[in-house]
């Protein structure tokens, strides 16, 4: 190992799904060890099979140490927590042996970055079904890793390239995410991309701050929430020194951001934000009948670690097949080697 290379952990998902597969994939990459030193979290018989299926020339290393990695080309290391239950676990099938095995892998890269035995964490996609089956009773990983990093002030950030969008609401019905669209959220929400994007190496960032209502109420006449709530915390936000701008309509917000006018929007809530980030980098094949390329990373912000993933889910339809983009994971690497410098 060396110390100028971060090491990072990452959760191989879960393991009914594509996870394991597209991490599979990009560790027989021979240049996966040049800009960090990852190591999957999870189970080695697990990621044998995702190795044994895609036919591909890599050793799986199961390890209990971190010291115990062997970071050379063509060696995945597991950081294994496995069972002899995985040999039970049916690709594309819902279950409390696999959501139990995929919760674990999560907690455990926690676990590692909050001792400083690794860098940070990448995590690869989940079963909130399959968890909650475990009983496990989180919405997602964002709401995992705050309880479990005594978290209280967080948020989701989508980037994709340019564009980048963080979340004042996210796995909460539509009725309650209106009723979350309060100043001091809003405000908290700006400081946090705000700080994000300065970690990303963007100084001054320019944020947008899309509006609730169509066309940001206009003055009142479609709810009252972006005079009351959101526009005083995007004043309070340029007296605390930051370059926010809005309310502004969030049917021309992401134009504007992608046509290179924001550094960073700030979404109300999860469809407002998701929908155009998705729009950019997910690609359907018609022909195919399945998406050709799956970009996008999520980052949580406001964490005393590290934590990127993949923005995408388990896509149980096509486990198992060999077909899964590992385009995702790649980028969420990237994120993550970012974060640590």
């Amino acid at each position: 190992m060396t110390d100028k290379k971060p090491i990072l952990a990452i959760t191989m998902g879960d393991p009914a799904g594509i996870g394991p597969e597209i991490a599979a994939k990009v560790f027989a990459d021979k240049e996966i060890y040049s800009n960090s030193l990852p190591l999957v979290v999870g189970s080695a018989v697990v990621m044998q099979k995702a190795v044994d299926l895609l036919k591909l020339d890599t050793k799986v290393q199961s390890i209990s140490n971190i010291n115990e990695a062997n970071f050379t080309s063509g060696i995945l290391n597991v950081y294994d927590i496995g069972t002899q239950d995985d040999e039970k676990i049916k690709f594309g099938e819902v279950s409390a042996i696999a959501g139990d095995l995929a919760f674990r892998s999560v907690t455990t890269a926690i676990d590692l970055a909050m001792n400083k035995l690794v860098d940070g964490t990448v995590t690869g996609p989940i079963h909130k079904e399959s968890i909650n089956k475990a009983g496990h009773k989180f919405a997602g990983h964002t709401e995992i890793y705050a309880h479990y990093t005594g978290t209280k002030k967080y948020a989701m950030l989508l980037a994709e390239e340019s564009f980048k969008v963080i979340h004042v609401s996210t796995h909460v019905p539509l009725r309650e995410a209106c009723d979350l669209v309060k100043k001091d959220r809003v405000l908290e929400v700006i400081h946090l991309i705000n700080d994000g994007l300065k970690r990303l190496k963007i100084d001054n960032p320019r944020i947008g701050v899309a509006g609730l209502n169509p066309h940001a109420s206009d003055g009142g006449l479609f709810g009252t929430e972006d005079i009351e709530e959101i526009l005083p915390a995007i004043e309070q936000a340029q007296l605390e020194g930051v370059n926010a701008e809005g309310p502004v309509p969030p049917d021309t917000l992401y134009a504007m951001a992608i046509g290179g006018k924001y550094d960073g929007c700030v979404a109300m809530y999860h469809d407002q934000g998701h929908i155009p980030f998705k729009v950019i980098g997910f690609s359907w094949d018609e022909k195919a009948k399945k998406m050709k390329s799956v970009k996008g990373v999520n980052i949580t912000l406001g964490l005393p670690i590290i934590r990127t993933s993949v923005d995408h889910g388990t896509a149980f339809e096509i486990a198992g097949k060999g077909i899964a983009s590992p385009d995702a994971l790649y980028h969420a690497l990237s994120y993550a080697e970012k974060l640590t410098t």
